[in-house]
């Protein structure tokens, strides 16, 4: 490999956007982030103005303009962006590229907003998720042990009782012992790894829409699946079991009526607990409820944080785990009239732990 195809792959395989403007404020350089940020290719993008390829951001062409004037380099952080049929936040350095005193070039950085604050919440969540499991085990075990001793005690208690009155009593200590046992166990499950096999998504998720549709004969289900999407490599009861969770708190927030979309779509260079995947299945489960409490919105992945009264707070916990157990994420957005909890899961057969 020759200086130039060196230099070269360093430009394809940067993470962020890098884009070259000549004297004339023609694109003469896109590489291959940039492509998809702009969501253009580059032989259609080279060659272009400036302002045609940003779709006419005064800002941008402001800025570019000045560059090649003074020859400063400048930077313009939280730019609104359009970008692929949506308006993105970005950070954007532009540094002059000189022939003696003169500019005949400008270097254009640009990343989005987001891929910082994503990359800063996967770590947050990560060290979350490993304080929260320590802190369960060791909660089970304090909370095991004195309920064997308490139900072992009722039930000999009740061996030697006569009374029904007071027989009814020890059923219920018994009982309640026997449920908060199955919490803890809950708590903490699942606990087994995944078994992982070729599997089709969309069977998945129809398996998730068969079973809410008998659940709650109100809902209405929207399929906006992706067909040429590649087999997954993963366990299919422990994703119907996540993707389950998180559909039914969907139709539990719409209180059993409404629409629900699950759509499918293909993700490249999607960073996840820090590590690049090269492609990376989203799936999208959107509702159209009052949306979460703010308050609850960087809280709802705890164990027993719930909004609903009869709720345990446990099925997005769980789902998170799952997900995490395939080396994937699960991330949301919400707002009143529509919330969308987006699963991603690797493709790459070597990328799972």
């Amino acid at each position: 490999m020759n200086s130039e195809q060196f230099h070269q792959q360093i430009l394809e395989h940067l993470s962020h956007a890098v884009l070259v403007f000549g004297r004339d404020k023609r694109l003469r350089y896109l590489n291959p982030a940039g492509e998809m940020m702009l969501a253009i290719s580059a032989p259609k993008a080279l060659g272009m103005e400036a302002a045609a390829l940003m779709h006419g951001n005064g800002k941008f062409v402001a800025d570019l303009e000045t560059t090649f004037a003074t020859g400063a380099p400048r930077v313009e952080r939280n730019l609104a962006l359009p970008a692929g049929g949506r308006t993105v936040s970005v950070h954007c350095s532009l540094t002059p590229m000189l022939e003696g005193e003169d500019v005949c070039a400008v270097i254009v950085q640009i990343e989005e907003v987001e891929h910082y604050q994503h990359l800063s919440r996967d770590e947050q969540w990560l060290a979350q998720q490993n304080a929260v499991h320590q802190l369960l085990r060791g909660l089970a075990h304090e909370i095991k042990n004195p309920l064997g001793g308490l139900r072992g005690a009722a039930q000999l208690l009740s061996s030697e009782l006569h009374d029904p009155e007071l027989l009814e009593y020890t059923s219920v200590i018994i009982a309640e012992a026997d449920r908060l046992r199955a919490l803890i166990d809950r708590l903490l499950a699942p606990d087994q790894p995944p078994r992982k096999s070729e599997l089709n998504i969309h069977e998945v998720l129809e398996r998730v829409r068969q079973v809410l549709e008998a659940e709650y004969p109100g809902l209405v289900f929207q399929c906006d699946y992706d067909p040429s999407l590649p087999p997954l490599h993963g366990d299919p009861d422990q994703l119907i079991q996540a993707f389950l969770n998180v559909a039914r708190n969907a139709a539990q927030a719409m209180e059993g009526e409404g629409e629900i979309t699950l759509r499918t779509r293909i993700q490249r260079r999607v960073t996840i607990h820090q590590r690049l995947h090269r492609l990376v299945l989203r799936i999208d489960i959107i509702d159209q409820g009052p949306g979460i409490p703010e308050k609850l919105l960087d809280q709802i992945f705890y164990p027993m944080i719930t909004g609903r009264a009869e709720g345990t707070g446990l099925g997005l916990t769980i789902a998170q785990t799952l997900v995490s157990r395939h080396g994937g994420m699960i991330e949301h957005q919400s707002e009143p009239g529509q919330t969308c909890f987006s699963i991603y899961l690797p493709l790459e057969k070597n990328d799972a732990p």
